[in-house]
Order: structure tokens, then C-alpha cells, then sequence
């Protein structure tokens, strides 16, 4: 697949992925471009955490190709997680957890720099407020707005998050896509969110990626056949 266009971050052509005799996907191909918002959908053992494993690195897929513009050193992914459970008594303050995130550290105390990004950062993710809280004793939500703010601090071209809002209340998911789509219009990046959530689906993303087993459909959020998707997570 030749790529011309020049606001591409990311391709993927003819993706495939077995573990042993199994195949979990195959000929997978779409690109992803700045500004957009792809939700990735499926039921559960199709791959899609599978493929942010490969997009991140973590895997070496079997087949295809991934393919970052201008390269992969040359863009900057953030990363947020499924929910995680973190020890109540985790030493570090949620200010403490975003800076662990800070670009190429090299010494032990940050910079005046180094703390106006956290301030802006913990200000831009709705955590000021309990910056000096310890990370162990906040909220589900605050928690995951955390690992957001932890993603964001470097500036991101492309954001992944898998599953990132699976454990939360309805109105924290919301919470939490609206401090997406509010960095996203502020810096024209690149957003990949995997999901089971069709409501947040319509709402925020302007693309998708439908994972089934043995194919998979691509199109805008206008294309999207809800009664397809709701098949698929049946």
C-alpha cells in the first residue's frame, strides 16, 4: 500500500498475527491520520489489544507491516492502559506519577521546565486539585485520569487507549473522551481508541475499525452499522 498523503501518522498494511496454529488476524490494512479518531471495535479474542501490542512494539506481528510518518522515532505515542488496581499504599503522588513520564531524565529533581509541563499537564487532565494526593488513594476515575495525564505529558502525535474506560461510571467515561477530544482539537493528533462502547463510539470518533473473526470492515462513524457491531458483542 503506497501512503502519499502527508498528514498520515500511521499505516498498517496486510497485518497479520497467529500464536502457534492459531490466527488471531490477517491481511488487517488502514491508515490513521492527524486529527482523526479511530475506534476500534470487537468482540472479545479477535485481537485488538493484540494489535496495540504490535502498533506499540511489544509484538512482532507475523505477517504485514507497520509504518509511522515520518518515522517511528519521529513520532511520539501515548499510551493509557485498561484500569489498573494500584496498592493503597503506592508511594507516589499523583504530580509524582505524571513526571515519570518526563523526556529524557537525567537527573533525579526537574527542571523549572520540567515542572511548569507537569503543572499544565495536571491542570489540562482536571488533577490539580489532588496533585499532592498519594496515587493509592484516589478514585477509579482520578486514577485513570492519571495514566492520561501520564500519556499527554510528552505531547502526543498519536494517543492509544485500550480499554481505558471499561471500568468506569458513565459519566467518568465521558469525563475522561472529553479530556481526549479537548487535547486532540488543541494539537490536531492522532487518537486510537480500543472499546466495546458504541454510545462513545457515535460521540467522538470520526472513524472505526470493526474487528471480526477471519475479516474486519473500516469506514467514518456514519458508516458504521450499529446492528452489525451490536452482532459482533453478542
Amino acid at each position: 500500500m503506497t501512503t502519499s498523503a502527508t498528514n498520515t501518522v500511521l499505516s498498517v498494511d496486510q497485518l497479520a498475527m497467529a500464536f502457534r496454529q492459531k490466527r488471531v488476524f490477517h491481511d488487517l490494512t488502514f491508515d490513521l491520520k492527524q486529527g482523526e479518531f479511530l475506534s476500534v471495535l470487537g468482540e472479545n479474542g479477535v485481537g485488538k489489544t493484540t494489535l496495540v501490542q504490535i502498533l506499540l512494539g511489544q509484538l512482532r506481528p507475523t505477517a504485514g507491516s507497520v509504518n509511522y510518518y515520518p518515522s517511528r522515532q519521529g513520532v511520539t505515542v501515548g499510551y493509557v492502559p485498561q484500569f489498573r488496581n494500584v496498592d493503597a499504599e503506592y508511594p507516589l503522588t499523583v504530580r509524582e506519577f505524571v513526571g515519570l513520564a518526563l523526556p529524557n531524565r537525567l537527573t533525579p529533581w526537574w527542571t523549572a521546565a520540567e515542572r511548569k509541563q507537569v503543572a499544565s499537564t495536571l491542570a489540562m487532565t482536571d488533577l490539580t486539585r489532588i496533585a499532592r494526593t498519594p496515587l493509592g488513594r484516589v478514585s477509579g476515575g482520578e486514577l485513570q485520569k492519571a495514566y492520561l495525564a501520564q500519556a499527554l505529558i510528552r505531547q502526543p502525535q498519536l494517543l492509544m487507549l485500550d480499554e481505558s474506560t471499561a471500568s468506569l461510571d458513565n459519566n467518568m467515561k465521558y469525563e475522561l473522551l472529553e479530556l481526549v477530544k479537548n487535547y486532540q482539537e488543541q494539537t490536531n493528533a492522532a487518537v486510537l481508541f480500543v472499546t466495546h462502547d458504541l454510545p462513545l463510539t457515535k460521540q467522538y470518533s470520526t472513524n472505526f475499525l470493526l474487528m471480526q473473526p477471519g475479516q474486519y470492515q473500516t469506514g467514518t462513524i456514519a458508516e458504521l452499522d450499529e446492528n452489525v457491531v451490536e452482532a459482533a458483542h453478542a
